[in-house]
């Protein structure tokens, strides 16, 4: 089987971590993103993976060519000249999807959940028809484009764009399986795949829904990001809580490298990620953060619902809380407070950012 992943372009939501790092391959839970999703590609017998890149092309394939040796899998960068959307990509890659008659996934490259394609491709054959879409319940609807399809079915009967009165709290969750006869509706141009194509295919019969069981998350920007490593923690926790570390400090869900260095009387907790590399010095109180690798964190600073990227000091005595994020290389120094900061990468903050801004 064969997968074409959407990695699109520049990441300007995850800014400034995307700035020296192409967002694919930011870590989530001390791997990169899109590795979430190849392993359990390859898990559901996937063995061809298409990755759509517009930008830094040559970046993903150096960081990610190993993988073919170690999983056994093939790996081709279908690079855009110009950005395709959802559905151009499928039109660039027609020839490798083509390579067979068997259904392909496509998928968007933000996307964190439990990732069900084995039970994804079953229903897929299942219905016979051209398109399968996982769904996922939201709490607000009115943010979304939800989904309206029979109960039973799945059937998709239409779509409705940031409904302002209820009719469904289902929306599209960046995941699909279609069958090769979909690329018979897709040109080679700038193309949305839920504007331009899924209406089409609802109205002809041949477009499913499946819903999604467990977590999902969209973690293109840093507040997504740390609800959804809160609630890949917490899926951990039930799955393979082995995975977890325990130990004197640590409260809740904490997931550490084992090349990390936690000092003495430090509080990490809960929903916390230190990734390899880190020094966390004496007395430190960390919650609710990702610590991206060979960052340091002196004494007694404490870290609230933050990003720290990878390579960054913080100083001694800092507070950091309310969604700040450091870009690579990023000095803090000591005793400071950064509110909501968005500190891009090798800056040394020497005043403290008490309201929530961007350090350029």
């Amino acid at each position: 089987m064969k997968a074409l992943i959407l990695v699109g372009g520049y990441g300007t939501r995850l800014r400034p971590l995307t700035l020296s790092h192409p967002k694919p391959l930011v870590e989530f839970g001390n791997k990169p993103m899109l590795l979430h999703q190849i392993e359990a590609l390859v898990e559901a017998g996937v063995r061809h993976i298409i990755l759509a890149v517009s930008y830094r092309a040559d970046q993903m394939e150096d960081e990610l060519r190993h993988l073919e040796k170690v999983m056994d899998i093939r790996i081709t960068i279908s690079q855009e000249k110009e950005p395709l959307g959802t559905a151009g990509p499928l039109a660039l890659a027609r020839d490798h999807l083509l390579e067979d008659d068997q259904p392909f996934f496509v998928l968007n490259s933000d996307i964190i959940c439990d990732f069900p394609f084995k039970t994804m491709i079953q229903f897929h054959k299942d219905h016979g028809r051209e398109g399968t879409i996982a769904v996922t319940k939201v709490e607000e609807p009115s943010k979304y484009g939800v989904v309206i399809y029979d109960g039973e079915t799945g059937r998709i009967h239409d779509f409705v764009e940031k409904p302002q009165e209820f009719v469904s709290n289902k929306i599209n969750a960046g995941m699909y399986v279609f069958s090769t006869s979909v690329l018979k509706r897709i040109q080679l141009k700038p193309t949305s795949v839920e504007k331009e194509v899924f209406p089409f295919m609802a109205k002809d019969g041949n477009l499913y829904a499946m819903e999604l069981e467990g977590f999902w998350m969209d973690v293109g920007q840093p507040k997504d990001f740390l609800t959804g490593m809160c609630l890949y923690l917490s899926s951990l926790k039930q799955k393979a809580p082995e995975k977890l570390f325990d130990g004197e400090g640590i409260v809740g869900n904490v997931l550490i490298d084992s090349t990390a260095q936690i000092g003495k009387k430090c509080r990490i907790g809960p929903n916390v990620t230190i990734a390899p590399g880190v020094i966390i010095e004496d007395g430190v109180c960390i919650k609710r953060c990702t610590i991206l690798k060979d960052a340091h964190i002196k004494s007694h600073s404490w870290l609230e619902s933050c990003i720290i990227g990878w390579k960054c000091i913080v100083g001694q005595w800092v507070r950091m809380e309310n969604v700040s994020v450091l870009g690579e290389d990023v000095i803090v120094k000591d005793e400071l407070y950064i509110n909501g900061g968005r500190i891009l990468p090798h800056k040394a903050i020497s005043v403290s950012v008490p309201e929530p801004q961007i350090i350029m």
